[in-house]
């Protein structure tokens, strides 16, 4: 992650009941132009990127992360 801005990420699944929930949260705010100069608002599906899952140690979702300057800020 090569950017200034704070990158927030969804780990997810289509089949978790919880992140049904949080899903749309998440969808409004990337659309959200007011912090739209500040942030990058991405979801990763874990059934689909296991290897982005281990390494970040996924171990429920959902589970929303922070990074600021390519480094893990707070999740």
């Amino acid at each position: 992650m090569n950017t200034d801005k704070v990158v927030v990420v969804d780990f997810w699944a289509p089949w978790c009941g919880p992140c049904k929930v949080l899903g749309p949260i998440i969808e409004d705010l990337a659309k959200d132009d007011s912090i739209a100069d500040k942030t990058i608002i991405g979801k990763c599906n874990v059934d689909n990127n296991s290897e982005l899952s281990q390494k970040y140690g996924i171990r429920s979702i959902p589970t929303v992360m922070f990074f600021k300057n390519g480094e893990l800020v707070d999740k």
